[in-house]
């Protein structure tokens, strides 16, 4: 496969947007027929789950640039909710979007090269499930290199957390360290060194970093340290960032910043009714136009 970095800038380009529409489904925020149907057991919630978000990726599919999967909430439906995983993902490539796998994976060893080969690598004569997924790298650049390895062999990406948006993240990412720089910076400092060789023909990076919108601050001082990184930005939406916020992270150009909204968009049918999908694909859709027109300007 071609570079994730170069797909991803084509994309952005192609669709003038730089939407992420996150996956994340709660049987208690579906559609009133969906939920009943969900309240019968695991298989019955799993096969909801993946019928709401492949109908959330039909809806999207021309305003965002890619979906992003929270396995969580498919692993907790047990190996149902694993195979709808699958099916979302399968179907959201078919419909030409990227899939960003949303695992937060991080670990040592074998069982780093096991999460990597589960999301990023080939399935036999199968593509793999993602185009890439999120990591935790604060177990250090061991548990981070057999991804780097599927970036370098596979056309793979990946997001590491470096400033995340909760607001607890403060109480490790924030910890100042002897030189007077935050960990996160420091954090910043490997991924930017871990993504050096992985640059693409368009100038970015197989390797970005997860930072969130609700600190605008550390989004301009991220984009700094990460010169040649792709930044996802969530926290857009339900948890109070505005594309506004992130303005600075577009000086990489427009494809160097990804803006994540998941409760916003998936279940905007809460706010004001009528179909699930044609109310995700009206927030999408106005989602693409208020951040690509921050992005170039």
């Amino acid at each position: 496969m071609t570079h994730f970095a170069d797909r991803l800038a084509e994309a952005v380009e192609r669709k003038r947007s730089q939407v992420v529409v996150g996956l994340d489904p709660v049987i208690e925020q579906l559609p009133d027929e969906l939920r009943r149907e969900a309240g019968h057991g695991r298989a019955e919630g799993a096969s909801v789950f993946a019928r709401f978000c492949c109908g959330i990726v039909d809806a999207v599919a021309p305003y965002a640039v890619a979906v992003k999967p929270q396995s969580a909430f498919f692993e907790a439906l047990g190996a149902d909710g694993v195979r709808a995983f699958e099916e979302v993902c399968e179907y959201a490539r078919a419909a030409g979007l990227l899939v960003i796998a949303d695992a937060k994976r991080g670990d040592i060893g074998s069982t780093a090269r096991a999460y990597a080969t589960a999301f990023v690598e080939p399935r036999g004569n199968q593509p793999p499930l993602a185009d890439a997924v999120t990591l935790n790298p604060y177990l250090g650049g061991d548990s981070v290199e057999p991804f780097l390895a599927a970036c370098r062999r596979n056309g793979a990406g990946i997001f590491c957390l470096v400033k995340t948006s909760n607001p607890g993240g403060a109480d490790i990412q924030d910890v100042s360290l002897a030189d007077g720089r935050r960990l996160w910076e420091h954090v910043a400092g490997l991924v930017h060194a871990w993504g050096g060789d992985l640059v693409g023909e368009r100038g970015l990076s197989a390797v970005g970093a997860v930072v969130g919108a609700t600190f605008p601050r550390e989004v301009a001082q991220a984009r700094s340290l990460l010169p040649q990184a792709v930044l996802l930005l969530p926290g857009i939406g339900a948890q109070g960032g505005a594309p506004a916020d992130v303005a600075a992270a577009f000086a990489a150009g427009p494809a160097g910043a990804l803006v994540s909204a998941s409760r916003s968009v998936i279940y905007a049918y809460r706010d004001g009714g009528g179909d699930y999908r044609a109310a995700a694909g009206a927030e999408a859709e106005r989602l693409a136009r208020e951040v690509w027109a921050i992005s170039t300007n």
